[in-house]
């Protein structure tokens, strides 16, 4: 038996403030399509139950078209059942009247759904069973099991793993996470979160997917299976030595494979000697058509011709010569002051 666990598509999710307009509205139709590829993909490959373990809606009002989209998927695919666990994102209020006879709910108290030998179980943790939902699951030592759980993994979390311990459980699906993750509860299970299908943001690069499992011979084995239609990347380029904003870019477009579909964040690091305001943007425009999408920030730092500042008379020049007049600190904490200093001098972000 072949089951997928999925979580966090958060669909409706606004990505404005990540991307342009047109890229945001690009990743919406994307993430809508990748759920719609990965259910295609259940369907070629004789999935029986595909595990929806949480804040598959990005709220509890999601837009029309994609409250829509999703019920129709499911409508459309009869021969796999869809076991939506709900997140803290998708509480309430995005389920119609007349569920499709294939999709299965759960609630504040356990629910199980039994295929053969293998048996789900899931809960949706709130305020009244927080502290106490464990005690009430109960699995037979001699099947398959596997349950399901949206929230955090920790001790004084939503998931308490200790507390799962011996209750018989061989994996445990898990939804909040947006990365793929995975940690032993005792010698019988696993807990595994199988991140969001696609990254939202540069806060959420790298593979994302789904995960594979499959029920055979007493055992659940499982297998994670990148499916997003872009990967968000970052990268870290040294270019000191640099002398204009062209050979930066010309550095960046050196050292980084850019792949034409993927989305970039370009950190521009090292020690430049020119001084330009605008030197991300300028870099940015001269690498945007390498890949989907292109973001730079610059974290160089400035090469300080200290000697400059000593008969300069300025607030800068009066900073800089209390700096150096400073006997208790080492050359390298002066000019690392020096930098910040200067950089709020001129009204700039400090990173400390």
């Amino acid at each position: 038996m072949k089951i997928i666990h999925t979580a966090d598509l958060h669909l409706g999710s606004k990505m404005d403030t990540r991307f342009d307009k047109a890229t945001s509205d690009e990743r919406k139709r994307e993430l809508r399509n990748t759920f719609r590829r990965m259910v295609a993909y259940a369907a070629e490959q004789g999935v029986s139950v595909i595990l929806l373990c949480g804040d598959i809606f990005d709220s509890d009002r999601p837009f029309k078209k994609d409250k829509d989209f999703f019920f129709r998927v499911v409508q459309d695919t009869p021969g796999i059942d869809f076991l939506y666990l709900r997140g803290n994102h998708d509480t309430e209020g995005a389920m119609p009247e007349g569920l499709p006879a294939n999709l299965k709910l759960f609630s504040d108290t356990w629910t199980y759904y039994t295929y053969g030998d293998v048996t789900v179980a899931g809960v949706e943790i709130d305020e009244k069973n927080r502290g106490s939902y464990e005690a009430g699951l109960i699995l037979d030592k001699g099947g398959l099991n596997i349950a399901m759980l949206h929230g955090q993994v920790g001790d004084g979390a939503d998931i308490r793993i200790k507390r799962l311990r011996d209750k018989n459980i061989d994996y445990l699906a898990l939804g909040h996470v947006h990365k793929y993750m995975e940690g032993r509860i005792d010698e019988r299970g696993s807990y595994v979160y199988c991140g969001c299908p696609e990254g939202r943001g540069f806060d959420e690069p790298g593979e994302h997917g789904f995960v594979l499992l499959t029920a055979e011979k007493g055992t659940i084995a499982h297998t994670f299976v990148p499916f997003a239609a872009r990967t968000i990347r970052e990268e870290r380029v040294d270019v000191s030595g640099c002398r204009t904003a062209y050979e930066a870019a010309a550095t960046v477009k050196k050292k980084v494979a850019f792949a034409a579909r993927d989305l970039y964040r370009i950190y521009l690091t090292g020690e430049v000697n020119f001084d330009v305001d605008d030197l991300a943007e300028d870099v940015r425009s001269m690498l945007e058509d390498c890949c989907c999408f292109c973001s730079v920030k610059d974290k160089t730092e400035r090469t300080i011709d200290v000697e400059k500042f000593r008969g300069d008379l300025s607030v800068r020049g009066e900073f800089v010569r209390t700096v150096l007049a400073q006997a208790d600190m080492s050359e390298e904490e002066q000019m690392a002051a020096i930098r910040c200093g200067l950089r709020a001098l001129d009204g700039k972000e400090i990173e400390l």
